[in-house]
């Protein structure tokens, strides 16, 4: 009967003959004979450190022998104490027990809380609307979504660089909280390729380009993008535009201090294409466009698709912004327009575009435009 220092329990072996017994006892012997030698020369401080190791582990149930041996095996298949700290990290990551909950359930659990935690209703309708997205597309447990797949995801909506960002940052946001609650191992878009956006690269569409959106939209979407094309009002304050606030016949809009970014009442001069545009709405009442915010990204996808032009994020301000001062040369009345500075439109938007340019993205008109004087003329009765 031997005792196994590995284990820590004792064992009995079997021999064929009494020579082999003897042999393996009198090994035994010798490796007691050691042990008891090298324990007699053990230095004061190598007992300080046997002892502390030992009581480290002793909480666990394992011996220092045990350890001992465990981790030589480790060290000699990572190469390093760090890589073995760094692979049983990872072990517990991946082995970590979560609790399997649909996406769809994780994200209407984070809008509720977000809502009861008094988050805007922008921000509640920015989240809603990309979180809804990213759940249709992911109709499976949350803790099963690998990084491979959301970056897959990410390619196929062939977004512009701030657009992929702020996708990005939202599902980021959503197994972040999925990771705290348990809903999640780790956050797959940690490894998603991250992508630099350039504040100073405006993205524009051309004539053509727009020509056909408005061709491709819905009825419903078109007085909205015409808006943002031509009149270079944002997305948020034609969400929240009234028809009351278009006059087509003086051919000016009101952007109300409670509907423009900036918080400061401006007024927007309706471009003689524009009229055109918005000439068959004339006299309608209400919200210019009448459904939700969610609504009113997926008609603008659903437009760019129908039309094959790629969407590029704030492009439709932008391309007015660029146009209008290539047309007029001055930068205080384009900046007036806009809701902004002039020095803004100076930095972002000067030689841009060409004259030539501005002239045809002005010149685009409905195929059929409608009698304009007259709906005009009725919008303002």
């Amino acid at each position: 009967m031997v005792a196994n220092h590995a284990t820590g329990k004792r064992r009995f072996d079997c021999y064929r003959t009494e020579a082999e017994a003897l042999e393996a006892a009198d090994r035994l012997a010798r490796q007691l004979s050691e042990r008891d030698v090298l324990a007699a020369s053990i230095t004061r401080e190598e007992a300080i450190h046997y002892a502390a190791a030992s009581q480290a582990l002793k909480p666990l149930g394992v011996t220092l022998s045990q350890a001992v041996f465990t981790f030589a095996e480790a060290f000699g298949i990572t190469g390093s104490a760090s890589g073995v700290l760094a692979a049983a990290k990872f072990f517990a990551a991946r082995n970590k027990r979560t609790v399997p909950k649909p996406v769809a359930d994780v994200v209407a659990e984070l809008l509720t809380i977000k809502e009861s935690r008094g988050a805007s209703p922008r921000y509640l309708q920015d989240l809603r609307y990309r979180l809804g997205v990213f759940a249709d597309a992911f109709q499976k447990d949350t803790c099963n979504v690998t990084t491979a797949e959301v970056q897959a995801w990410l390619d196929s909506l062939k977004l512009a660089s701030q657009s992929y960002a702020n996708h990005r940052r939202v599902v980021s946001l959503l197994f972040g909280f999925a990771v705290a609650r348990g809903y999640a191992a780790d956050n797959p878009v940690e490894g998603v390729e991250r992508v630099k956006v350039r504040n100073g690269d405006i993205a524009i569409f051309s004539p053509a380009e727009i020509a056909k959106l408005l061709a491709a939209a819905s009825p419903d979407y078109l007085p909205s993008l015409a808006l943002g094309a031509f009149a270079g009002l944002r997305s948020a304050e034609i969400e929240r535009l009234e028809w009351s606030e278009i006059h087509l016949a003086e051919k000016f809009i009101v952007v109300g201090a409670s509907k423009a970014k900036t918080a400061g009442r401006r007024i927007v001069p309706v471009a003689d294409n524009l009229l055109q545009w918005l000439a068959p709405f004339a006299g309608r009442k209400g919200n210019v466009w009448p459904g939700t915010h969610e609504d009113f990204y997926a008609a603008q996808q659903d437009a760019a698709k129908a039309a094959g032009v790629p969407w590029k994020t704030n492009a439709l301000r932008h391309s007015y912004a660029s146009y209008r001062f290539a047309l007029t040369n001055d930068a205080g009345r384009v900046a007036g327009e806009c809701g902004n500075s002039a020095a803004v439109i100076h930095r972002h938007y000067r030689e841009l575009v060409r004259p030539e340019d501005a002239h045809r993205w002005f010149a685009v008109k409905p195929e059929a435009p409608a009698n304009v004087v007259t709906l005009a003329t009725a919008a303002n009765a």
